[in-house]
């Protein structure tokens, strides 16, 4: 009974500690960009920080280390997905810097709508009527949040689009490596965020290297560099309190959980930012979170095995 009681509020606590890192992450990084709008930038931060945080801590905590991939495993499975996670958090950055925050993630709701359609095509794997409805709520939600956006740009919402599609490409590529393998999840996110690095370094040096040396930003490099430097450390703390709620609850708390985060990043952008939302706007939002919460649950229902509805490496 203590025990359970204690596990209760552990897993309270992680879940205030992951709306909270996750608000402040986007936040700070949209003051980032702001001030430093080179969103390639800010993604590989981001990768290099999981990857300067990870090695030392997993290593003091004790998580197993990856097995020993095959070579052709690396080009057809981890390569690709390496390449989808630095896509998936740029676009996730490009997003963020064109649009308020909370227009970002109520379009990234969307990512449900995506990952159907790629089982559908990847799979041929139906979706059950329940599923169906929820989806109708998600873009409706979306569609009424659009047209009723004072700050709606082109760009910004074909980001959000894009990370929200990739992002589905990752949970669905992921489970299976993860299934296939055997790896920690953990371990798996360093080692993707590892790949990316180098595999984009020449793709960052060519489209923003350049900028990044002529970059006056208008608050100066000492305030912009520790802000940077705040955002890479945030984007990995709020990526391993997410894995840490995951791993210690049922698919159905995490997808409500998840659900109830992405609704605090929009609260906190809205208060901290003081972005306007006529109230079109903001019924828009609810409605498409209120989807994504009846997606989640029609679609744990629907599944056999509960273990396959679980998100991997959230953004």
């Amino acid at each position: 009974m203590v025990a359970s009681r204690r596990e209760t509020v552990t897993i309270g606590l992680l879940c205030v500690a992951w709306y909270a890192l996750s608000s402040a992450s986007n936040v700070v990084g949209k003051l980032v960009l702001t001030e430093l709008p080179l969103p390639m930038t800010v993604t590989m931060v981001q990768l290099l920080s999981t990857v300067m945080y990870s090695v030392p801590a997993f290593a003091l905590c004790d998580v197993r280390r990856a097995p020993a991939f095959p070579r052709r495993y690396y080009l057809r499975v981890l390569v690709p997905l390496a390449c989808a996670k630095f896509f998936t958090t740029m676009f996730s950055q490009i997003s963020i810097w064109k649009v308020p925050i909370s227009y970002a993630h109520t379009v990234k709701a969307t990512t449900p709508l995506w990952t159907a359609g790629l089982v559908r095509v990847l799979f041929g794997e139906r979706q059950p009527p329940a599923v169906a409805f929820a989806l109708v709520l998600i873009a409706l939600g979306v569609g009424v949040a659009s047209a009723t956006e004072l700050q709606f740009d082109a760009l910004g919402l074909g980001a959000a689009l894009a990370a929200a599609a990739l992002l589905s490409l990752q949970h669905i590529f992921s489970k299976r490596a993860l299934r296939d393998t055997g790896a920690h999840h953990l371990r798996l996110l360093l080692l993707l965020s590892a790949l990316a690095l180098p595999l984009l370094a020449p793709v960052w040096g060519w489209a923003e290297a350049g900028a990044l040396l002529r970059a006056r930003p208008t608050g100066g490099w000492v305030r912009v560099a520790p802000l940077l430097a705040l955002d890479g450390a945030l984007a990995w703390l709020q990526a391993v309190a997410a894995f840490s709620v995951l791993s210690r609850v049922s698919p159905l708390a995490y997808a409500v959980a998840s659900s109830a985060k992405r609704a605090a990043v929009v609260a906190a952008s809205l208060l901290l930012l003081g972005n306007p939302a006529p109230p079109l706007n903001l019924a828009g939002m609810a409605l498409a979170l209120l989807g994504v919460l009846a997606y989640n649950r029609a679609k744990i229902h629907a599944r056999a095995a509960p273990q396959d509805s679980r998100p991997l490496l959230p953004v």
